[in-house]
């Protein structure tokens, strides 16, 4: 017995000397030198500061060279996030992960991204393709001196990466832009609705506006110093993005004559997307305006000859050849019309797609320009240079200003709205122009002091739904119809009421803004069962005790209570019903981020076309929701807990699928306070990535955050150790004037 539990003993020792050597060889060899000195092809002497959470702050001769070491930098700590970003955006990913990344490359090549890519690389500005270029030469010297001590993921996947290009960069804007303008899908769901139900029902549930949208719209908001305790504006910013590990943000720090900015950057884009300089602050979020199209074609799929207004035209044929880890490559044929690729075949009828990231012009990403920018004009004149995904820019200076811009090229229709797939052989529903940057909604210093944005729709009411848009509208404003995916004003109200409060802010309150967890739908949606119970009070006792957990509720979204949870598979029940009774069987197509809004009217006004007893169709839904409920949680409902019903699992995409030791690299299942609809916003897939808060009257005093940490790499300390801090609502400061040096890497100029 004794010789056996030696050879157990001596067998487990052998393992874990085994597994400590190849976790050094792979992982530990892998991780980034961030002290002493290191020689580059850059012009004069540099630094790469670390800070406590390992942010690199860059301090550089010229701009030229703080990119290179951007890109540098970067690489270090998410080169295989930024290999596998580029992969994705090119439909590339089955060639090193095999065939179950097939339908996501299939989407890539229909969506002609890697084309895309090669097509904008020949038109970039000069000083965009500088500062791509100047990234791109970083991340390819760290790619070069690093052979061999590569980051685990690419040992474990049997590849190298190639070098990083300019069109690599753009691939990775265009994935973003494809991750912010999925407008298609929704195209597709309400043209299936209308086609099975009643047009003004369906109509209803698809309101481009509520009447309840605070014109100057993820969060962003700025202060101007009338509300703040310094007499200085604060801007706020946390986008809402995919949640994943790694982060797809990236906290940096760039300095050189003549710039010295700060904040979160994009893997795989170069410079600040938001942040501050020494004068500015900015922040931005989604605009959600409808940039896709898709046109029902008459085309023959064999010979690509389709109909045009008439007349007969020849679609351009594609091929496209995917490399398949394991398997045999995958061929596949793409038609392109005038309108864009036959992009999908629903019900065998083929749909091409318009997108404005593939028109001519639309990818320009002038971040340079906007890192520099030193006051309003300049900032606007950035951002009417910008043709990426359309966003709202908040801004905010140390003069006291604060201001609010669209920017992005917002097609301008022909006769439609755009908002269900058009008849592509009519002709009727081209694009005609884009909207005039001068014509796009703005702000400068608005009377209230607050200008916030939450993806609302901020486009003035006056929309022009006729066959053909006016010239010039009254107003001056040429008229153009207004369609997207905006959000329900809930959010946006919230933060606006919670700004106008108080006169006394400070930069550091407005994590208790970013993570407040208050739905006014929710809430209204629970009173209102509450009141049809009380019409109604019928004998289940489960009804009973939900109604009665509903009835003391405050309408906060948070975790150990049963009431959001009731509230929460209320709306479920309710959404379903709904959209059924606008077009039978398509109860589970109606997902659309408006519903609530709609939702709520509808209950509000209870028009009899659509249910006869509105009280009888609320305990309906309760029934159905305690009904869900008790399948997951038991029939006690005052043991509910919002908190399993609703929770976010974070996956390391490769070292988390690893068998027995995966669990180690993943986060989660952790209970998540927030709603759809409340300011901390979370969706399941959607949530906060960054949070930010600047203090115009002192920089050093302002604060950030992402949701994990620096680097991807699984043995540094960075590589989660943001994560507590960011789940329950604290931010770490953004050091800027005065630098906590934790390592600092020494770069001279050399080969």
């Amino acid at each position: 017995m004794s010789r056996l539990l030696r050879v157990v003993n001596l067998s487990i020792a052998v393992l874990l000397i085994a597994f400590v050597a190849a976790a050094y060889w792979y992982a530990w060899r892998a991780l980034p030198e961030t002290s002493g000195e290191m020689s580059a092809p850059i012009a004069a002497k540099a630094t790469i500061t670390r800070d406590a959470l390992g942010v690199p702050h860059i301090r550089a001769e010229s701009w030229e060279d703080a990119i290179f070491l951007q890109g540098y930098a970067m690489a270090q700590d998410r080169l295989w996030q930024m290999d596998a970003m580029r992969r994705r955006a090119a439909g590339e990913l089955a060639e090193v992960v095999g065939p179950a990344a097939l339908p996501a490359d299939e989407e890539a090549r229909r969506f002609r991204m890697r084309r895309l890519a090669e097509q904008h690389e020949k038109t970039l500005a000069p000083e965009e393709r500088k500062v791509f270029a100047a990234f791109a030469r970083g991340v390819n010297h760290y790619i070069a001196t690093h052979r061999g001590r590569l980051p685990l993921e690419f040992t474990l996947l049997s590849y190298d990466p190639r070098p990083w290009t300019i069109r690599d960069s753009i691939l990775a804007g265009l994935e973003m832009y494809r991750f912010l303008t999925p407008n298609w899908r929704a195209e597709l769901a309400k043209m299936h609705m209308l086609a099975q139900g009643d047009r003004e029902k369906v109509e209803f549930l698809f309101p481009v506006r509520t009447g309840g949208e605070p014109q100057p719209g993820s969060n962003a908001w700025a202060i101007a110093g009338a509300r703040t305790a310094t007499g200085r504006p604060i801007l706020a910013n946390d986008p809402h993005l995919e949640m994943t590990i790694p982060s797809v943000w990236y906290l940096m720090h760039l300095q050189a004559p003549g710039l010295d900015v700060t904040g979160g950057a994009i893997i795989g884009l170069p410079c600040i997307i938001v942040g501050h300089n020494q004068r500015i602050a900015w922040g931005l979020t989604n605009l959600e305006f409808d940039v896709q199209d898709l046109y029902r074609e008459q085309i023959d799929l064999q010979s690509g000859r389709y109909v045009f207004q008439g007349k007969t035209e020849q679609a351009r044929l594609e091929r496209e050849t995917m490399a398949v880890d394991g398997a045999e490559p995958r061929a596949t044929l793409v038609w392109v019309t005038r309108h864009g690729p036959v992009f999908v075949n629903d019900q065998e009828r083929p749909y091409s797609l318009r997108w404005t990231a593939a028109e001519p012009g639309g990818f320009a990403f002038p971040l340079l320009s906007l890192n520099r920018a030193a006051n309003w004009d300049e900032f606007r004149a950035a951002i009417s240079h910008f043709a990426g995904p359309a966003q709202n820019f908040i801004y905010a200076d140390v003069d006291g200003n604060i201001g609010y811009q669209a920017g992005g090229r917002l097609p301008v229709r022909n006769n439609c709205r755009g908002d269900v797939p058009a008849d592509g052989a009519a002709g009727d529903c081209e694009w005609q122009s884009y909207v005039p940057f001068e014509e796009l909604p703005h702000v400068f210093n608005p009377p209230t002091g607050v200008i916030a944005s939450a993806n609302q729709n901020p486009f003035p009411a006056e929309e022009f739904q006729g066959r053909t848009p006016p010239a010039a509208a009254p107003n001056g404003r040429t008229g153009f119809n207004v369609n997207g995916n905006f959000a329900p004003p809930y959010r946006v109200r919230q933060i606006r009421d919670r700004l106008a409060s108080r006169l006394d802010w400070k930069a550091e309150d407005m994590i208790g803004v970013q993570t407040d967890v208050y739905s006014a739908f929710h809430h209204f949606l629970a009173q209102q069962v509450v009141a049809a119970w009380e019409q109604q009070k019928p004998a289940r006792s489960e009804l009973a005790d939900a109604a009665a957990e509903l009835r003391q509720w405050n309408g906060q979204m948070e975790i150990g209570q049963a009431a959001p949870m009731i509230a929460t598979l209320v709306f479920e029940q309710l959404r379903k019903v709904a959209a059924e009774r606008a077009a039978a069987g398509q109860g589970d197509a109606y997902i659309a981020n408006i519903a609530p809004a709609a939702l709520e009217r509808l209950l509000r006004e209870r028009p009899q076309a659509w249910f006869p007893d509105y009280n009888a169709l609320l305990l309906r839904c309760l029934t159905g929701a305690v009904d869900e409920g008790i399948k997951t949680q038991g029939s006690k409902i005052s043991r509910w807990d919002f908190g399993r019903h609703q929770t976010l699992r974070l996956i390391n995409p490769v070292l988390g699928r690893l068998p027995l030791i995966g669990g180690y690299f993943n986060i989660g299942p952790v209970p998540m306070r927030s709603s759809p609809v409340s300011v901390q916003q979370y969706t399941g897939r959607l949530g906060p990535s960054l949070r930010m808060a600047v203090d115009l009257s002192d920089l050093n005093h302002s604060f950030a955050g992402i949701t994990l940490g620096q680097s991807e790499q699984w043995l540094s300390s960075h590589y989660k150790d943001q994560w507590d801090a960011f789940y329950r609502g604290r931010m770490f400061p953004m050091q800027f004037g005065k630098v906590e040096a934790k390592a600092v890497l020494t770069i001279r100029p050399g080969n």
